[in-house]
């Protein structure tokens, strides 16, 4: 039996498989919900309440609240006035026109020039 015929096979048997599928009993369904329902509220009731404390303790404290502050300072900043050695996207994409922006592709541009 090569591989094409144990392909055949395969096929027929999931074609079977599709059309001989058994029903799912309702009662079945209804239990799953329920006990899923009852779960869930389950841990509901369990998951105790964050205080304010707690979560600020989950970031390190105020230590970690300032540190976090100074870093997100420190990226606007650097965001508003970027280094010199870095191009300014804002002025990058206002101020050039579009014959230098394809040719900064290294497109054919002939077609812009006057024919004469």
């Amino acid at each position: 039996m090569n591989m094409a015929d144990q392909d055949k096979e395969l096929d027929h048997l999931f074609t079977q498989a599709r059309a001989t599928r058994d029903a799912f009993p309702d009662d079945l369904a209804v239990r799953i919900e329920t006990d899923a329902e009852a779960v869930r509220l389950e841990r509901l009731a369990m998951a105790p309440r964050r205080t304010r404390r707690q979560r600020l303790r989950v970031i390190g404290g105020w230590q970690g609240l300032g540190g976090l502050v100074a870093a997100s300072a420190a990226g606007v900043w650097i965001g508003f006035s970027a280094p010199a050695f870095l191009p300014d996207p804002v002025e990058y994409l206002v101020s050039q026109e579009t014959t230098y922006l394809m040719a900064d592709l290294n497109l054919d541009n002939e077609y812009l020039e006057d024919a004469e």
